[in-house]
């Protein structure tokens, strides 16, 4: 049992890095396509009057954001499109005929993509970083645990997405609406307001923030802070997989897995 899902893992991992290299055109315009977005925002506030370079602690937090928001939307995507592209090519029942079930599979692509997914995320910060003139600082340490859990959320509410894609098929167009909803999220003042601590992303960005532009480790953090991250991470997983497989229970009901 042990062996099967050792394989299956490395296949999704092998998977992953195959498509990379098959289709570096669609990697390389995702990379641009995202840095222009950032350039409009960053630009755009500018001439607005808002002038994030007249103060590099409100700049270095905006590339901050932008760096969360763009891994998480990387994070919610792969369950979200992928449970709609295996059903618009008519392999979503066969996912489910494996031995291991759809959700494995699921679960295992999300693992897979944080790492991949720095494929095009680590190139984003850097000309990000690189046409704003501010560097940020980086300690793996403290980076890779808090960012696992703040991504976390992202496949919790991916999950859910799936499932609703189940059972309504054509939701593309929430996808786009949820990333501005995410934008929200990460924007939101946890001093001011505490319980937004409760919400996903928004504490998460809050001491990844902390790291990259004040060098903070994650050993001088608020323990109670971090706590409430773990749990807040564990949640919305949790919750985004029971919503998934309540929505699979009733297109299975309805025989619906098979159509699109």
């Amino acid at each position: 049992m042990r062996n099967r899902h050792l394989a299956l893992f490395w296949g999704i991992f092998r998977k992953e890095w195959i498509e990379l290299k098959r289709y570096p055109f669609n990697t390389i315009s995702g990379v641009i396509t995202v840095y222009l977005i950032f350039l409009l925002f960053f630009f755009g506030y500018n001439f607005l009057g808002g002038n994030l370079l007249s103060g590099a602690k409100t700049l270095e937090a905006f590339i901050v954001g932008f760096f969360i928001w763009t891994y998480a939307v990387g994070a919610y995507s792969v369950l979200a499109w992928g449970i709609t592209q295996e059903a618009r090519s008519g392999t979503l029942e066969q996912l489910y005929m494996t031995p291991l079930g759809y959700d494995t599979v699921a679960i295992y692509s999300a693992i897979a993509s944080l790492f991949w997914n720095l494929a095009w995320v680590v190139p984003i910060l850097s000309l990000m970083m690189i046409t704003t003139g501010r560097f940020l600082h980086f300690d793996l340490i403290t980076l890779i645990p808090l960012l696992i859990l703040t991504i976390a959320c992202g496949y919790g509410i991916g999950f859910i997405i799936a499932g609703l894609g189940l059972i309504f098929k054509k939701i593309q167009s929430f996808f786009q609406i949820l990333q501005f909803i995410f934008v929200g999220f990460i924007a939101l003042p946890v001093e001011k307001y505490p319980l937004f601590k409760l919400l996903p992303f928004t504490l998460g960005a809050k001491l990844i923030g902390k790291n990259m532009i004040n060098k903070i480790s994650i050993f001088q953090m608020n323990w109670a802070d971090l706590l409430i991250l773990l749990f807040v991470a564990f949640f919305y997983f949790a919750l985004g997989f029971t919503i998934f497989k309540l929505c699979e229970r009733v297109a299975k009901d309805k025989g619906l897995l098979g159509h699109y």
